[in-house]
């Protein structure tokens, strides 16, 4: 790797996390004028104009706020869990393809941080590790809510994974790699359905279409969002895992929140609707930099859809009663999960199959 190579990955590294920061914070702002507009109010319009120095606004006020910790809680571990949420959160960002390869002086350099060729198995490990600074903050607290909250939380995560992990190898099973790259890349080539000529259009919802609504259910619950918000049910548990956290303690927790919202929109997107890649795009630009600014761009729009989507949802829908969002992940989600993975198998067998049984 030369030094050039390696400034390059430095400054992609700082690029996206502060793109991930920054989406983030302004989601705060964006739920609030969205939830304003849905429920026929105004929403921020006092710091700035429009509001939207509200975020800036809120951010100064969790610094500015008096830091308790409950002379009862496990101190160190009641530091960890924050620290440990907004950490798992900001790593999953590592392995999204934002674009194609810009080229520097003759040379390629691919807009991705990290293309590893088990990059949804990293993905999974990381949000498998999300759950512990959830739990961590609930226990450390020494208080019932919390505890209770963290307890929903971690069977919620635990329980939606199953599906969300049975959807994905169905994906796996049809695109052949693990790489989220090479997932991306693959939806730009090649026929829809092996019929329509539809250059950049060759996305996997067309082909993994109940997959990709599992994907999505099981998304809401990873990143505790309504209707699956009940981690932190207020008329229950007072706040939940993080009742007795304040200043930006109690910050991290909801912008890792925010975080992972993003970054989920971000892998809805690359995996099942194209991720950078748009439709005949490549007959009108062929400046392989320019194709990689619009792809970055294109990317931008969906994942901006998909976080619209999240917000729309929360204003939208009640949440669940728990023993509801029990049966919704283990009675309805994980065999449909499992038919989606059946169905799947046997289309990609269907010669053998057919041969079989009518040779």
């Amino acid at each position: 790797m030369t030094i050039d190579f390696l400034i390059y990955k430095i400054i992609l590294v700082l690029i996206v996390f502060s793109i991930t920061l920054l989406v983030a914070t302004y989601s705060t702002y964006a739920e609030r004028k969205i939830a304003a507009f849905l429920q026929d109010r105004i929403g921020p319009n006092r710091a700035g104009p429009f509001g939207i120095l509200q975020p800036l606004a809120d951010a100064v006020k969790m610094f500015m706020k008096e830091e308790v910790i409950p002379s009862v809680s496990n101190k160190i571990l009641f530091i960890i869990g924050p620290g440990l949420c907004m950490l798992t959160a900001c790593m999953t960002g590592v392995i999204i393809p934002w674009g194609k390869s810009i080229n520097i002086g003759g040379v390629d350099y691919p807009l991705q941080i990290a293309d590893v060729n088990i990059g949804i198995l990293y993905l999974f490990g990381v949000l498998s590790l999300g759950v512990y600074g959830i739990m961590i903050g609930g226990w450390a607290s020494n208080n019932k809510y919390s505890l209770l909250g963290a307890i929903r939380a971690s069977s919620q995560m635990i329980s939606y994974e199953v599906a969300m992990g049975i959807s994905i190898i169905a994906l796996v099973m049809m695109t052949g790699t693990l790489s989220t790259g090479e997932i991306a890349a693959q939806q730009g080539v090649g026929k829809l359905w092996g019929i329509f000529d539809t250059p950049s259009f060759n996305w996997n919802v067309f082909y993994q279409p109940l997959g990709c609504l599992i994907f999505i259910i099981c998304a809401f619950a990873e990143t505790n969002r309504a209707p699956f918000d009940l981690p932190e049910c207020e008329t229950e548990l007072v706040g939940g895992y993080h009742t007795e956290y304040s200043s930006m303690k109690l910050g991290l927790f909801l912008f890792a929140e925010y975080i992972n919202m993003f970054i989920s929109s971000a892998v809805i997107a690359t995996f099942y609707f194209g991720g950078y890649n748009m439709p005949l795009i490549g007959r009108w630009v062929h400046d392989p930099n320019w194709l990689a600014i619009l792809g970055f761009v294109f990317l931008f729009m969906k994942i901006v859809g998909f976080i619209f989507l999240f917000m729309w949802v929360r204003w939208t829908l009640p949440r669940f009663r728990y023993d509801q969002l029990m049966n919704l992940g283990w009675k309805i989600l994980i065999p449909l999960s499992i038919f989606n993975l059946i169905i799947t198998g046997a289309v990609m067998m269907r010669h053998e199959i057919i041969t079989y049984f009518f040779k």
